[in-house]
């Protein structure tokens, strides 16, 4: 059994993952600045200072000390953003990605996540900002593992829905661990995973969505001779499709 928060190997992704996952950013923005390029450049600059300012005050400390544990964990990565039309003039997508490197005990441990976040603006502001379609890997394999991910972004309230974490070659005698947990909001942190031998060629659930509009957040980790992959995915929980 390990903590996540103390999984001295893994656990460093837990500061990426608090930080994409929160969903109440507020970042001012002059009308006349393009907000994707200027956001891109903060966050590629390590401009703590602007993007502190940049949130509302309750959230000021909290959102200063989690970037800074990203920065220190991974100090190369790179933050690439795109736009992407929104429902209305309003309304407006980015699609995000990350990636970086950190080595840890003379491994290379890479970061690779994509999310969209959906917000709208107003007086200069984004605001009402949501991440949506979150995965997060950090593998020590170098790419090595086939792996697959299939679980879904979004599923309707109540309904049952697979989690499925694939291994795409044959395993033969190779003995692989795993494990997977469910959280909502940052109450992963006070969580354990259970890493247990896996009979089968990846991880298998079959769960089922809340009777309520959420969002839930599915973390796990699977452990191959070849390396280690920890993963976190976001699945919206809709009433309608």
């Amino acid at each position: 059994m390990h903590n996540l928060n103390s999984f001295s190997k893994l656990g460093l992704f837990l500061y990426i993952v608090i930080y994409l996952i929160f969903p109440k950013l507020a970042i001012t923005q002059n009308t006349n600045v393009d907000i994707r390029k200027n956001l891109e450049n903060a966050l590629n600059t390590r401009n703590l200072k602007l993007i502190k300012n940049n949130f509302k005050e309750e959230e000021k400390l909290k959102i200063q000390k989690k970037f800074s544990e990203i920065i220190k964990d991974f100090p190369n990565s790179k933050w690439e953003i795109k736009k992407f039309g929104g429902i209305d003039s309003n309304d407006k997508i980015f699609d995000i990605k990350v990636n970086g490197e950190k080595i840890v005990n003379g491994e290379i441990y890479s970061l690779e996540s994509n999310f969209k976040y959906l917000f709208s603006t107003h007086n200069d502001k984004i605001n009402n900002g949501k991440i949506k379609n979150l995965l997060t890997t950090i593998r020590n394999d170098q790419n090595k593992i086939d792996i697959i991910f299939r679980i879904p972004e979004k599923v309707l309230t109540g309904a049952k829905y697979d989690i499925d974490i694939i291994l795409n070659e044959p395993l033969d005698d190779v003995i692989i661990a795993g494990g997977i947990i469910s959280h909502q909001d940052e109450s992963y942190l006070k969580q354990e995973i259970n890493i247990e031998p896996l009979a089968s060629g990846g991880i298998f659930k079959t769960t089922r969505a809340s009777a309520k509009p959420s969002t839930q957040i599915w973390s796990g980790i699977l452990a191959h001779p070849k390396g280690i992959i920890s993963f976190t995915k976001s699945v919206e929980i809709v009433e309608k499709i």
